[in-house]
């Protein structure tokens, strides 16, 4: 008889981490900030599905692309920003981005081309497994962590939203998408179609204008939109006076105080502030200009987010009749243009469709908890950055009133909160827990533009009762997120491992 030698086949054992975080852009970066200053001894890498960091801010090339939120908040509170405009452009952004990562060293810990695909949790072992697809190649790779961070964001990085127009395939010209933009686009002494009213379009047009032959904005319906400057004077002279962090501090403080006045006010006296931003619109255009069909629209200021254009660019571009503004339906895309329900045709030879984005929540990934797939639309927020029965995992989502990185900051703040709170007393899980069967579902924002209320069904609802209450509102979210308590009856933590129980059913 042969003799034959055992061969034992091993597994290499699955790299384990203490933190992963989803997204490399303003939310994941400034997570792994707040992580390494407040959590030093854990583990973590951020892990980035597209080949470059920066998110938002790297995905979106279109011209003028820029912040429509102040960078006194839209920044980071850990990091000053220094630039003289508050209202800042695209690249200026992506590189603040960049150079925090760099300067607090989170950028080692960044893995690109890095997409997760899915998430399972056991109670047994109290950990997540990370499935996650690898480079162009989308080879398989599976992690483990004991707390998993989404900051990928709301909406679909690979595509925007695009309506089905008639004649799409009549049109001869060029048809793109903001989200699409390259390079190589070519609209210099071209007449230019953009449709839509949202912050992307009266972005686009005054950009635009300074090249193009002409610019017509076409849009269904009218948009709030206020003119402020480009630079914060005050800022600018306590920033050359005063200690930098001070500075920031003062500046940080009285945008969000003015942002919050300005919402609380749009809700309390919604026709008095609808009249004073088309006033100031009318008297910004003149007598000759149609403000009331153009911008004055029929819902009521902050149902939609309102949009913010620096210097009245995009009222200069249409006085000095670079660009023009239809409000009308469309019809049917011709070979040279744009047919209206009106019957008027607007020519063109480049069509942008800045028609709003396609929402995406925690970036397409799917969640299993103890073998059950999690279905968001059945789960509500808790504090608006953790889901109902779902045990460590925490997810970024902004304010829609203001800026971004005021929650983002906040929902960091809390995180590592907890997680030193669960190291501190030997907990393993921390499970925001729906036992009040009182508390009602409402949907997550209270929005009527067009891009929530099409996704609605893709996202959590949240409460009609704390802690289940998604507030957008700064002041009332430090007490809460900052100082609140965190063992507040709902959170449920668990010391150990929970031992696995035979079913007494036969």
């Amino acid at each position: 008889m042969n003799n034959q030698q055992d061969i034992t086949l091993t597994t290499p054992p699955l790299e384990h981490l203490d933190v992963i975080i989803v997204g490399a852009g303003l939310s994941g970066i400034g997570a792994a900030v707040h992580l390494q200053k407040n959590c030093p001894d854990r583990r973590y890498a951020i892990l980035e599905g597209r080949t470059t960091t920066g998110g938002t801010w790297d995905l979106f090339r279109y011209p003028g692309i820029r912040s429509d939120s102040d960078m006194y908040t839209l920044g980071y509170s850990f990091r000053p920003w220094t630039n003289a405009k508050a209202i800042a452009d695209g690249p200026s952004i992506l590189s603040y981005v960049r150079d925090t990562a760099r300067e607090e060293g989170v950028d080692k810990n960044i893995r690109c081309g890095h997409r997760v695909s899915s998430a399972s949790w056991s109670s047994e072992q109290s950990l997540w497994t990370v499935e996650v697809l690898r480079g162009e190649a989308q080879e398989p790779q599976t992690l483990t962590c004991s707390f998993l961070w989404v900051c990928s964001g709301y909406y679909n990085y690979d595509q925007g939203y695009s309506p089905d127009f008639a004649g799409l395939d009549r049109f001869t010209g060029q048809i793109v998408h903001p989200q699409h933009w390259t390079e190589d686009i070519a609209y210099a002494n071209k007449r230019v179609v953009i449709i839509g009213s949202g912050a992307t379009a009266v972005t686009l047009v005054p950009a635009m204008a300074q090249t193009a032959a002409h610019v017509t904005m076409l849009q269904r319906s009218p948009t709030y939109v206020i003119s402020l400057p480009a630079e914060d004077a005050m800022a600018n002279w306590m920033n050359r006076h005063l200690p930098l962090g001070l500075a920031y501090t003062l500046t940080r403080w009285k945008k969000v105080l003015l942002g919050m006045l300005f919402f609380n006010a749009s809700k309390r006296w919604p026709n008095a502030i609808k009249k004073m931003i088309v006033g100031g619109i009318r008297k910004a255009m003149g007598p000759d200009f149609d403000t009331e069909k153009h911008f004055s629209p029929s819902y009521k200021p902050w149902d939609q987010r309102v949009c913010m254009v620096p210097d009245a660019d995009l009222f200069k571009a249409l006085q000095m009749g670079q660009a023009s503004i239809v409000t009308d339906h469309i019809e049917t895309l011709t070979e040279t243009g744009i047919q209206l329900r009106s019957g008027a045709h607007i020519p063109a030879d480049i069509i942008v469709t800045a028609t709003g984005l396609d929402l995406l929540a925690l970036g397409g990934m799917t969640l299993e908890v103890d073998g059950k797939a999690v279905a968001l639309n059945e789960k509500l927020t808790y504090k608006g950055m953790m889901l109902s029965d779902v045990p460590n995992m925490a997810y970024v989502v902004g304010y829609t009133n203001a800026s971004w990185t005021l929650k983002a900051d906040l929902v960091s703040q809390y995180v590592c909160r907890l997680l030193n709170h669960m190291q501190a007393t030997s907990q393993m899980q921390c499970t925001p827990c729906l036992s009040d069967r009182a508390i009602e579902p409402v949907n997550w924002v209270d929005f009527t533009s067009g891009y929530v209320q099409r996704s609605l069904d893709k996202f959590p609802k949240q409460g009609n009762q704390s802690p289940w209450c998604l507030h957008q509102n700064y002041a009332r979210d430090i007490v809460n997120l900052r100082y609140g308590k965190l063992e507040d009856g709902t959170m449920h933590f668990t010391h150990a491992k929970p031992k696995q129980t035979r079913s007494s059913n036969p």
